[in-house]
């Protein structure tokens, strides 16, 4: 059921910069752009700009909204 609780929030946050912390220590920022049963895909905004990632719910620890002002 948790699961299901982490697609609706992501739901939420559609077409929305966000902030990812995986089980490993990895920090993504990225618009989220799919949404899956089981994995969420961000289009990042740092890094590599407009390079997709494909997380696993199983391996988020923690999502932070980036709201506009943090954007710069």
């Amino acid at each position: 059921m948790a699961g299901q609780h982490i697609e609706n929030l992501f739901r939420r946050f559609k077409g929305e910069v966000v902030d990812i912390k995986t089980i490993s220590g990895g920090i993504y920022t990225g618009r989220v752009v799919e949404i899956t049963n089981d994995y969420v895909c961000l289009t990042e905004t740092s890094g590599a700009p407009g390079q997709q990632v494909f997380m696993a719910f199983s391996a988020l620890e923690s999502m932070a909204s980036v709201t506009t002002d943090e954007r710069g």
